[in-house]
Order: C-alpha cells, then structure tokens, then sequence
C-alpha cells in the first residue's frame, strides 16, 4: 500500500524539504496552502517537486475547511509544519500567531480525532518553547519558559498535542527542533540576511548590514536533515516528543564571521549593531540535547553551524551568478 502524506505549511523550507524526502520514499504527498491557486510555491519549484505534490488549500484556523481537506485527503500521516514562522515578527502580531499555531494545531487534532481514522500526526514544536536554561542542553525533561509570543504560542500547541494523545490515544507527536537552516530560508530569518548580505558585499555593494544582538548563542542544524528526525517520529510503534538539535551552540558573531571569511572579508568592517533589531525578551543562550533520538530514532545531526554557512554561502553564490 503507497501512503499518503498530508503537509500543512509545504510551501515553507521544512515543507519542502519534507516533500522531497516523502516522494523519495514513494509516498503520494498532499501540499495546503491558505490559497493553493495563486500561492508559487516557489521552495517546490526550486527543489524541481511542484508537479508531483497535490495541492490543495486550506485555512488552519477554519475547523471545517481542516476537515473538508482530511476528509477529502485521507492521510495516513499529516505533518504540521504551518503558521507564523517568525519570534521577530510574533512581537508585532501575537494574535496571528498564537491563532496560527495554537488554533491551527488544535482544529487538526480535533478533525483528526472527529474523522476517527488511524491517521499519525507529526506536531512542529520548538526550542524556543524552553527559554533560558543557563547554559543546560535542553532535553525532553526541560521545563518550558516561554519568552516570546512564538514560543507562547508553540508551548500551547505542545501541550494540545500531548493532551489528545492521552486523552484519546491518538498518534500524535511534537518534534522540538532547535534552529536549522538552509538556502531555502526567506531574509526575514538572521540566518538568510547575513549570507545574502555578505554575498552581495562580496560582488561589490556598498551596504552596511544591521544587526542586533551578536552575543547569542544558537544551536543552528541542517534543515534537510531535520525534517528526516519528523519523518523516523512518525515510523516509531508509539507516538512521542524529541528534541532534534546537533548539540553544539555558537555565537551569533561567529556565525557572521564564518559568512564573510568565506568570501575573503572582514566582518567587522560591513556590520552595524542596530538597537532596533533587538528583541524585547531575547534567549541568551540555546543548545539541545538529542540523545533520545539517536538512541529511539536513529537520528544524529552530521552538520555544524560552520558546515551549514558553507552550504548556504555556496548556494547563495550560486544563485546571484
């Protein structure tokens, strides 16, 4: 029996990527966007998928177009990779994003379990959820402190998914991933503006690039291999939560630097610390502890924040030839 795999948010990085990483398990994969025939789906087009993904549209915050959809769908697995994506922006919009997350994810375990077919759900919770834990790796045993409206947001969603999985003995899982990265990230994340900034520089433009805190410190993997951790979740005998990070933090300065020394520059003289970048409440410090999932998944990270700025800066090059 082929399985189908339902995406919610497939036109983002991890839902591509996911795609991707479906198909070439011969899984037929279903794609929802708020609006599936204007959306480009442009991370789809550039991995060379969009025309083998179904896709259909729906709104995550409307309970009857989420089971419209599943019950036209028929999953055997929905992944929920959808909703406001950005702490940043969550300062700005709260009520979306707790909507987007919290509301979204709710309206898919309630149509899940309405529906009553065996369908395995895969929640896209985060490391943001933990908070400060001066200097701890954060395993599944840490508690939350949640210091944006995202992390609110992602911490209710974590607990809606646990709850229906012992309420109502659903298969439904959270994937508390640390930060990961890829080409396919949009110049809102830090990430994507500094090796977009630093490539531009680099060919010659005379911009400074502006950035607020340099001193934190993220536990930053590779997005291709994160979403294969969300997959392995969903092949397990029995739903449960995983942190998925490489175990190693590095300073937001070191991530900079690492960017404009592969294009022979010198940071320091093209950046510019702006106050107004910085967060009202900001994470000093995160780093993950996935010991679980090696042990339970099989799942270890294989690239590093220096391996990852090569990819990006390589692809990025690549991409303003």
């Amino acid at each position: 029996m082929v399985k189908k795999a339902l995406i919610c948010g497939v036109s983002g990085q991890d839902g591509a990527y996911l795609a991707q990483l479906l198909l070439s398990h011969d899984y037929l994969v279903c794609g929802t966007s708020r609006d599936a025939q204007i959306s480009s789906f442009r991370n789809l087009v550039n991995l060379g998928i969009k025309n083998r993904i179904e896709l259909e549209s729906m709104t995550l915050t409307d309970f009857r177009s989420v089971l419209q959809v599943l019950a036209k769908v028929q999953p055997d697995e929905v992944y929920n990779l959808a909703g406001q994506s950005s702490v940043g922006l969550s300062f700005e919009q709260p009520v979306e994003t707790l909507e987007s997350i919290a509301t979204g994810t709710l309206n898919l375990l309630e149509a899940i379990r309405f529906i009553g077919a065996p369908t395995k759900l895969y929640n896209a919770s985060s490391s943001e959820c933990f908070g400060d834990l001066n200097g701890r790796a954060a395993d599944e045993t840490a508690p939350f402190h949640p210091r944006s409206p995202y992390a609110v947001a992602k911490a209710t969603a974590f607990w809606q998914v646990a709850n229906y999985r012992e309420a109502y003995n659903l298969f439904a899982c959270s994937g508390i991933l640390f930060n990961h990265e890829s080409p396919l990230r949009p110049e809102r994340f830090v990430t994507r503006k500094i090796i977009s900034a630093a490539s531009r520089i680099s060919q010659g433009s005379p911009e400074k690039l502006h950035l607020g805190n340099l001193n934190i410190q993220r536990d930053w993997g590779w997005a291709p291999e994160y979403v294969e951790a969300m997959y392995r979740m969903l092949q397990q005998e029995k739903p449960d939560d995983f942190v998925i990070a490489t175990g190693k933090s590095y300073k937001l300065e070191q991530f900079v630097s690492e960017a404009f020394a592969y294009v022979n520059l010198d940071w320091q003289s093209h950046v510019v610390m702006d106050r107004s970048f910085v967060r009202p409440t900001e994470l000093s410090l995160s780093r993950g502890d996935a010991f679980k999932a090696h042990q339970q998944l099989k799942w270890q990270a294989t690239y590093t924040m220096p391996d990852i700025v090569k990819m990006m800066m390589q692809a990025e090059l690549k991409m303003q030839d």
